[in-house]
């Protein structure tokens, strides 16, 4: 077998990196994992300092952005994938029925696509959607279905997930609205309005698995996604820093409307999605030398002083709005970093508890992916005839 051929996808074997690195037995950082759930989800206790999801009446529930008090899609879909990972189907269903019973839109140019922001009572904030939350929504449903079976309505899971992949990419060709991926060069877009991407976007070993699940129609253009993401990902990515832009062209260069074409909080997720990318697939080894490079230039950056840099490695005099996260994915990359800094960078994480506070939703979002990810139980959850 070759080397491309070892990822988890491949094997079913995930690395269980807290474990090899002697940070703490297996059955220790699988209860620092669930402590975390715990803390995130209100779980055995109040967590009020550190929870992020609040349930809404006897069958809903919601993950709250703390800093902006709004619920948005990106927060629900990770709820989801979360959800599905921990093997907690009551959850997973209470977050999906309030999103399709408040973010679901089924009117307009936008129907069949999820509006990003709501208030905490349902209440729509704006009828446009993100693409970041329809491609978690559609892969944490496909899990869903894979791992707990198919109901009805909309917890028909793997239906909703091939439609919801459907209507992304062929949205518009009736002429009204636009798709979520541009049909040429496959790439995902920043929103449906724009032809521009979010580098953090991009998700490959999503696109891997649409291939294998969407309507068969649609699989060889999700083969052909993640191909062009991983060749857009090394044009993003800066080549002595790693470090990639919140905004960019399709080309890879930094879109710098509203200042965000420097290293900042969206661009914190391309490492922690390089890592798993690596975990699952092992297409392309440019993912170790990325994951390498990111961890060098923050090796020497003190942990309580991490700031917005250009890519090419400048700070800024502000910082970082969401260090825990920060910390989180750089950890997160150790998954395919074969560098010296590895070991480093998931111990700094292993040391470092959930945020608190009013900005801990980002954070703790991406802390609990890289708990999952580095006890080994961010996994692929395949049907029985894949």
């Amino acid at each position: 077998m070759t080397e491309a051929k070892q990822g988890a996808f491949h094997t079913g074997q995930y690395r269980n990196v807290i474990a090899e690195y002697g940070l703490a037995s297996e059955q220790e950082a699988a209860g620092r994992l669930q402590d975390t759930w715990d803390q995130l989800f209100g779980e055995y206790g109040d967590h009020a300092e550190t929870r992020i999801y609040y349930e809404a009446g006897p069958d809903m529930g919601y993950l709250l952005d703390t800093g902006n008090l709004d619920v948005r899609t990106e927060g629900m879909s990770y709820g989801m994938m979360m959800a599905v990972q921990m093997d907690r189907k009551d959850i997973f269903d209470r977050i999906w029925r309030w999103a399709m019973t408040c973010m679901y839109m089924t009117e307009g140019e936008h129907a069949g696509y999820f509006a990003w922001s709501c208030l905490p009572d349902g209440s729509r904030n704006s009828n446009g959607p993100a693409p970041d939350g329809e491609e978690y929504f559609a892969l944490a449903l496909f899990f869903a279905s894979h791992r707990w079976g198919d109901g009805e309505g909309i917890f028909d899971y793997g239906r909703q997930a091939r439609d919801l992949l459907r209507t992304c990419l062929h949205k518009g060709e009736d002429g009204v609205g636009r798709p979520m991926w541009n049909p040429d060069n496959k790439l995902i877009k920043f929103i449906p309005n724009c032809e521009f991407t979010d580098p953090s976007y991009h998700l490959p070993h999503f696109y891997e698995l649409f291939a294998l699940w969407a309507y068969p129609e649609d699989r060889a253009f999700w083969r052909e996604a993640a191909q062009a993401s991983r060749a857009f990902l090394k044009t993003a990515c800066h080549p002595v820093t790693g470090l990639a832009p919140e905004y960019a062209f399709y080309d890879g260069t930094p879109n710098h409307v509203r200042g965000f074409g420097h290293f900042f909080s969206d661009s914190y997720r391309v490492a922690a999605n390089i890592g798993l990318d690596w975990e699952w697939f092992r297409a392309d080894p440019w993912n170790v030398k990325e994951a390498n490079l990111i961890q060098a230039f923050f090796a020497d950056k003190d942990p309580a002083d991490l700031r917005r840099y250009t890519i090419a490695g400048e700070p800024f005099d502000e910082p970082a709005l969401h260090p825990t996260g920060l910390i989180a994915t750089n950890a997160m990359a150790s998954l395919a970093a074969d560098g010296p800094h590895a070991r480093r960078a998931v111990e700094l994480f292993w040391r470092t508890p959930v945020r608190t506070g009013n900005r801990r939703y980002y954070d703790n979002c991406l802390y609990f992916f890289a708990m999952l990810a580095l006890t080994g139980n961010y996994r692929i959850w395949m049907s029985s005839g894949s």
